[in-house]
């Protein structure tokens, strides 16, 4: 595994930003890219399991599971996969699950002269690194990769 960086100014607060990445509505569009249909099953508190879902192919229900690991809100956010769900059943022990041991998503919500400064930090299994190099975004822009 690999840990990738991001970072991107944004010219809104920070709180617009955690409420446009977090808030179920405009989750779905800033997700669609990389993973069409996506939603999550239940909040982002801290120590909370989280499920993140989308159709397959064949339109069954598939995703991560994962937990809140910490979360600040409008500072930080920290989610560690646990395991994944396919065909709408989780699967916390399995090899496909043990893939994700050690990976993290942690997000960083900084505010600079009223522009929101967001820093992404990834880890995931190596053939996952690469797709998220290409297509992690925010809304209309690319995270710069450092």
């Amino acid at each position: 595994m690999e840990n990738q960086k991001f970072s991107i100014t944004i010219n809104a607060p920070k709180e617009k930003v955690w409420h446009t990445m977090l808030d179920l509505d405009t989750y779905k569009i800033w997700t669609e890219p990389f993973m069409p249909g996506s939603f999550y099953e239940w909040n982002w508190n801290q120590g909370i399991k989280m499920l993140f879902l989308a159709p397959d192919d064949n339109g069954n229900i598939s995703g991560m599971v994962s937990q809140i690991k910490e979360s600040r809100p409008y500072e930080f956010l920290s989610i560690e996969p646990k395991g994944v769900v396919k065909d709408g059943k989780e699967n916390t022990i399995g090899e496909e699950a043990k893939e994700w041991a050690g990976s993290f998503e942690n997000y960083t919500f900084k505010e600079i002269d009223g522009k929101a400064e967001l820093i992404v930090d990834l880890s995931a299994p190596e053939e996952i690194d690469e797709e998220l190099s290409n297509i992690f975004w925010m809304p209309g822009q690319k995270l710069y990769k450092y």
